[in-house]
Order: structure tokens, then sequence, then C-alpha cells
């Protein structure tokens, strides 16, 4: 034990499939929230967020914002919960090992006992499956021993990354989960709008990059990246960006898409000394570097101490 902290191992092999049925469902959810609410910038409306249960929606507006809905993926029940404010709560139990298709189908039917029927494109993003989710078979793993690992990792890193966050007085989004890539994120935003992407770009792009920002997460790792990561990069990559120092040394910029990105391992962090300091040192190095290229007005952006107001 570091510090007083005993972060936990996540071996990626180890709860792959696990994680992936876990993926799944959390963008099914993910889904749902994100034609039941109304759009805001940088789709920061779709995302979910770490709970005192596990993972979920925080409420919804629904029936023309006279009632509210919240999803949640409760761990500690081992369930998907779904609670609206005119109905008694739905309880969708993950201890009989559901297939995906047989979650997908006691999902929508809840949804509909609400009267509510949100049209999603019924695939998973970006996971290489295309199968429709009514139709995942082979996706029922429920390892709860990396469920709660992750959950608990997922819960410090959301503590930490909201230390972070409100050292920053411009636009900044809540910390969040986007259910895309399963990362935790959280990310800075100027008030330089930047040209329009092209048609050709998706609309996922389009929306998400309309003006300059840097961007913070972690993530458990794919199959390119095949162990947990914080990253942080700056869109559009400055000119220099990884000539510029990253803290701690263990840190390095890699190229990605074409660009400076910035990472450190989870394994780094959790063999520390200090594994707070590593983390916060290594999103405001990152940060640091991106805002000086990009030349932000650092000093005017950076929050003081109560002490020093």
């Amino acid at each position: 034990m570091k510090n007083g902290i005993a972060l936990p191992d996540l071996p990626f092999e180890e709860w792959k499939e696990t994680r992936l049925t876990v993926h799944l469902i959390l963008q099914i959810i993910g889904k749902t929230r994100l034609k039941l609410t109304t759009r805001k910038n940088h789709w920061w409306y779709i995302t979910l967020y770490v709970t005192s249960r596990g993972f979920g929606t925080h409420s919804i507006p629904v029936n023309n914002g006279l009632d509210t809905l919240e999803i949640d993926f409760n761990i500690v029940e081992k369930s998907v919960v779904l609670a609206h404010s005119s109905y008694e709560p739905i309880h969708i139990s993950l201890l009989p090992n559901p297939t995906i298709a047989e979650f997908y189908g006691h999902f929508m039917n809840a949804l509909a006992s609400f009267d509510l029927h949100p049209k999603f494109i019924e695939k998973p993003l970006d996971l290489g499956i295309e199968t429709r989710f009514d139709a995942i078979k082979e996706y029922h793993h429920y390892d709860w021993k990396y469920i709660q690992t992750f959950w608990k990792l997922m819960r410090w890193n959301n503590a930490v990354f909201q230390e972070f966050s409100g050292r920053f007085y411009g636009k900044t989004c809540p910390v969040h989960i986007y259910w895309h890539h399963m990362d935790l994120t959280v990310t800075r935003v100027s008030d330089k709008k930047l040209p329009p992407m092209d048609k050709s770009a998706r609309i996922l792009e389009r929306d998400t990059y309309s003006h300059e920002q840097i961007s913070f997460g972690f993530w458990a790792g794919d199959d390119n990246m095949p162990e947990p990561m914080y990253y942080a990069y700056t869109y559009p990559s400055p000119e220099g960006l990884d000539e510029e120092t990253l803290l701690p040394d263990a840190a390095k910029w890699v190229e990605s898409n074409g660009s400076p990105m910035a990472l450190l391992r989870y394994e780094t962090v959790r063999n520390s000394e200090n594994p707070r300091t590593m983390v916060l040192d290594f999103l405001e190095s990152a940060y640091q570097a991106g805002a000086k290229r990009a030349k932000w007005n650092i000093a005017e952006l950076t929050v003081p101490s109560l002490e020093d107001i």
C-alpha cells in the first residue's frame, strides 16, 4: 500500500469477455439516453456517470419534462435498474448471466412498460460487432470480481479527475463516461471555434471537435492497447506538442492518428509512492503542454486557491 492507497490490479486478458459484456450493456443504456435526452454541445448529453451503486445516467426528463427516468448498472445489486418517477422501479437481474440478446429483450420491454420507445441504431458502436443487440448471444460473461474492481478504480479516477477539473475556469464538461470506448473523460474547451470538418467526417467527430480543446481520460484498454492507461491529447494538435515535458518521467508521447497523445500506464501509477499525485501531475503537465503550444491564456484560466482570492 502506497500513501494509504491500495489500487487494484486490473489485468486486461483475465476479464476480456466480461469487459465486452459490460461494454455492450453500457452502450445499450447510453444509446437510450442519447435518444431520450435533449441535445447538448459536444455530445455531453449522451454520457454515463460513476455512481455510488455502479454506472448510471442520472435523471433523464421524459413525458415532456413531467417525469424523469434514471437507468443504473447497479453493481451492488448485480442488476440494471430502471427508475421512473411515475412507476415502480424495474430490476433486471444479471445473476442468471443473461446473453446480451436476452438482456436487451428485458430492457426494451421495461422501457415499453413506461411507454418509452426510443429508436436508435440497434448495433454496437465501433466494437467490430455487426450483429444486432437482440441477436448477440456469445457475450454472457459476468465475472463480478473484475466488474467490482473496474468500478472501484473508476470511482477513484472519478475523484481525481474531479479535483483536476476544478482547477480550470473555462468551459469544461462533467467528469463522465463515454460509452463509445467506455473511457472516463474530462475535457477543457477553448472559445476558439474551429473550421467545420468536411461532411465526409462522421457527425460524431464534427460536433465533438467544433472548438479547440484538450481532453484527458482513463480507459481499461483494447486490443490495440491491451492494458489500462491514462491519456491526454490536444485538438487540433499544435506544432511541437511532443517536445514538451510530461510528468512523471514514465509518461510518454506516442503517435495516435497522426498526432501526439500523452500516455501513462496505470500499472506505473498503481505501483507508485503517491498514485493521486502522479495522476494529477500527468494531467497537469499534459494540459500545460497543450495550452502553452496552443497559446491559451493559462494564467487567466487557472482557478486560484481560496486563500489567494
